[in-house]
């Protein structure tokens, strides 16, 4: 791993293979979340993302590798459910279904305190402070917000359970290009926490301009990974994986 990384490791991913049924589509993939930083995973469609990135959190079992968490020791979280894993810090934050439509904003952020009452509030104010949009609609439904909203909302709930790791998927699809920057500008905030974030990215360009650091992977294989600038500013890289930004 590159040696200009300076945050301390919070969760190590070795060698992990990951697909549907006995098949993997991810091979051997190793990669580091560092706190206070925005890695990033990037890749052509169908480039088995998102399958890493539930094999990284429970969702689908890994056929092989481990998954470490790291908290002044080495924890084991390989295969550990979504459910599970969030009691030890690790949120994951999924692109659909990740807020409760039917509660109001405050309800849902509630419901991120893992059952600790006597924090309500002292969380809640945590969370407004990062997002305070969510403070000043705290009693709006759910149903009603924007898919950008919703994202902000899953984010701020996610902060709720003082989370060490915060992993994302697609935040900003289909969300219109406004809306994508809003959701990146909170996804910054969240990390200046000193959190350490995962996030998979359809939106290659945006992603290599506001992560830290990046992996691109191409056919379940890491085949580029390096600081997020860096990776933008390689032309063969663009030209091969990544793709140039419509000028339109």
């Amino acid at each position: 791993m590159s040696a200009e990384r300076a945050g301390e490791v919070a969760v190590r991913v070795e060698e992990l293979s990951v697909g549907y049924g006995r098949v993997p589509i991810v091979h051997d993939t190793s990669l580091l979340i560092r706190r206070g930083e925005v890695s990033v995973i990037v890749g052509p469609n169908g480039s088995g993302k998102s399958t890493l990135l539930k094999g990284i959190t429970g969702v689908l079992a890994p056929t092989s590798g481990r998954v470490i968490l790291l908290d002044g020791g080495e924890t084991d979280i390989t295969g550990t459910p979504p459910e599970r894993s969030c009691r030890l810090g690790v949120v994951y934050v999924p692109q659909l279904a990740n807020v409760f439509p039917s509660l109001n904003i405050r309800e849902n952020l509630i419901l991120g305190c893992l059952g600790k009452r006597s924090e309500h509030s002292e969380r809640l104010d945590r969370v407004y402070s990062v997002f305070p949009d969510l403070k000043a609609a705290q009693r709006r439904s759910a149903r009603t917000l924007s898919g950008g909203q919703r994202m902000m909302l899953a984010l701020g709930r996610a902060l709720m359970g003082d989370p060490r790791v915060v992993i994302v998927d697609e935040p900003s699809a289909g969300l219109s290009p406004r809306y994508r920057e809003i959701v990146w500008e909170h996804l910054a905030k969240l990390r200046d926490t000193g959190v350490a974030m995962l996030v998979v990215e359809q939106n290659t360009h945006a992603a290599l301009e506001l992560g830290n650091y990046a992996y691109v992977l191409v056919s379940g294989v890491v085949r580029k990974e390096g600081p997020a600038a860096s990776l933008l500013a390689d032309e063969e890289l663009v030209d091969l994986y990544i793709g140039r930004r419509s000028r339109k």
